[in-house]
């Protein structure tokens, strides 16, 4: 049976609702996002790391402690993949959106932050942010849209049980209420939310083993489920989704 870390600590409501209402008005703000995190997170990390100790071969990650952002700005390491593989479309993630698995880490660390610290629990921390951009590459959801960025929020708070990662996907899908004029964009949320739970626990992986791996093997392998009505909130909301990444991009470098 996992051990379960009790919640220490208390969330801070005020901060999250700040940190919220700057993110939705400037979405290259992204700060805000682990400024949410902090506040509404809890134990979810200890959580998730004891969590990972209790699995087969997790004990053997937690005890290599692998960086991946260290191991995701290699160009040695990323040009390494074979075509088709998770790896391959990860390089080719980065090529198109000039996004770095190094730039999400300097921001994240803006200010003073623990997730720097030489500690298991910060580590399990950096391993749930470093992963963030091959989780758009496992579920398809793009980084170049806010839509592709918030269903992957909600997917998120499925997998680690963090509820900034709730609060966030809950006001990026009222606030398109307002800018589109139906809920297309919240039931891809609401389905990027019901796909992380019926998936494996992504967390718990060997990424080192998934980056090679073929990329349809390994959706197939993890119970990753085809984003339908994320697809059809894209197809259907054109310009409008548009006007609202202007406003709010929510995550990305």
């Amino acid at each position: 049976m996992a051990t379960t870390v009790s919640q220490p600590y208390r969330k801070d409501w005020r901060t999250a609702f700040g940190a919220l209402r700057k993110l939705l008005a400037n979405g290259d703000d992204t700060h805000q996002v682990f400024v949410i995190m902090r506040a509404l997170n809890g134990s979810a990390t200890l959580n998730g790391y004891h969590r990972l100790l209790n699995r087969p071969g997790g004990g053997r990650i937690a005890y290599r402690r692998p960086e991946l952002a260290e191991m995701l700005s290699d160009p040695a390491y990323v040009a390494s993949f074979a075509p088709g593989s998770v790896g391959a479309a990860y390089r080719d993630w980065l090529a198109d959106t000039g996004y770095t698995a190094a730039g999400l880490a300097e921001i994240s660390l803006g200010g003073v932050d623990r997730l720097a610290d030489e500690h298991p629990y910060a580590w399990f921390g950096r391993r749930t942010r470093d992963l963030h951009d091959t989780w758009h590459v496992l579920t398809g959801y793009k980084a170049d849209e806010t839509l592709g960025e918030a269903a992957l929020v909600g997917f998120s708070y499925a997998q680690t049980g963090g509820l900034g990662w709730a609060w966030i996907a809950l006001g990026a899908a009222l606030k398109s209420r307002g800018v589109t004029g139906n809920w297309l964009f919240a039931r891809a949320v609401w389905e990027g939310w019901r796909n992380g739970r019926r998936a494996a626990w992504l967390l718990g992986e060997d990424y080192d083993a998934v980056l090679h791996e073929p990329l349809d093997t390994a959706r197939a392998r993890l119970g990753i489920r085809e984003p339908v009505a994320y697809r059809r909130a894209q197809a259907a909301l054109g310009p409008a989704l548009a006007s609202y990444a202007s406003a709010a991009k929510l995550v990305g470098t």
